[in-house]
């Protein structure tokens, strides 16, 4: 039953004028205007995913929040940096990350925090 509608990723963070900077300005995500409301924002993640932020206090989450998958990963990073995100490196029995990126199974990706260390990945199937 849930499955008939998409799913909204929702972070809390510090500061809302600056994580929109970072999700719109950097990520490059587009505003979804039904996710927003005072103290509340929203972005279109593209086919039906989206992610609303709300400002309060900090989050103490050590886990990936979402993924943004793609089609070209090797480009998104390359981008990405360019913009100054940081991709984490990891070295757990079974993840290895070289350069950022690591391989699991078909999918490739990698780690980023946001400006309050949420943590996102962005990867790639195939």
């Amino acid at each position: 039953m849930l499955s008939m509608k998409s799913a909204v990723t929702t972070v809390r963070v510090t500061n809302l004028e600056q994580a929109k900077q970072f999700y719109g300005g950097v990520l490059g995500l587009k505003p979804d205007s039904s996710l927003q409301a005072p103290g509340h924002y929203g972005y279109d993640c593209g086919s039906g995913s989206r992610l609303a932020i709300y400002e309060g206090g900090a989050s103490k989450a050590e886990h990936t929040l979402a993924s943004f998958e793609v089609s070209d990963l090797d480009g998104a990073v390359k981008d990405l940096k360019a913009k100054g995100v940081k991709f984490e490196n990891y070295d757990f029995p079974g993840l290895k990350t070289v350069e950022g990126i690591a391989s699991i199974g078909n999918w490739r990706g990698g780690w980023f925090k946001d400006p309050d260390g949420n943590i996102f990945a962005v990867g790639q199937l195939g």
